[in-house]
């Protein structure tokens, strides 16, 4: 019985490992032409943004995984390059760091209302990074100030309006959770 155990065992230890083999693939819509770098998915897995360059300036392109089209941000058109994109839950709001002149700036673009939000920095900061909640109501930003690096939060909630996922409603503050 252990002769024919150990064949067995050790086929079926083969099959094991062959099978975990690390597979991956290409996302939907993917563009393998373009060097992409940068990415980042929305909350509900719909949309994916990243840089890639264009005219030779890196730009962001955000992309429906469902049908693999480009999606049109022309706010951002006069505001190259761009980098550190982000995006919220639904994907409303994307937000990146682009360049005015040589000054960079942290933006939020408004995909539903085409609305370019600047995000003012005090003092000589320079924003280097950037993580926007899901909800698009706080931003988490990787600034150098002065040769050194710091992060700081920013508090969004008076100037965007929740993205929740989709069906979910607040109707009150009493329905905050605890």
């Amino acid at each position: 019985m252990n002769r024919l155990a150990a064949p067995l065992l050790l086929a079926l230890v083969g099959l094991a490992i062959s099978s975990c083999e690390g597979r991956s693939q290409r996302a939907a819509g993917a563009l393998p032409e373009r060097n992409q770098q940068q990415p980042a998915l929305s909350g509900n897995g719909r949309l994916l943004a990243v840089i890639s360059e264009r005219r030779g300036r890196p730009s962001v392109q955000l992309r429906d995984l469902a049908d693999g089209r480009l999606l049109p941000l022309p706010q951002l058109k006069r505001h190259q390059p761009h980098s550190s994109p982000s995006l919220s839950w639904n994907g409303r709001y994307l937000a990146l760091i682009t360049q005015r002149g040589q000054r960079r700036l942290a933006v939020v673009a408004d995909r539903l209302t085409g609305k370019l939000h600047p995000l003012p920095l005090p003092g000589r900061r320079d924003p280097i990074r950037l993580s926007l909640a899901p909800d698009g109501r706080q931003l988490a930003l990787q600034v150098a100030d002065q040769g050194q690096w710091r992060v700081e939060l920013l508090d969004l909630s008076g100037l965007l309006e929740a993205d929740r996922p989709g069906g979910e409603r607040r109707t009150s503050a009493s329905a905050e959770p605890n």
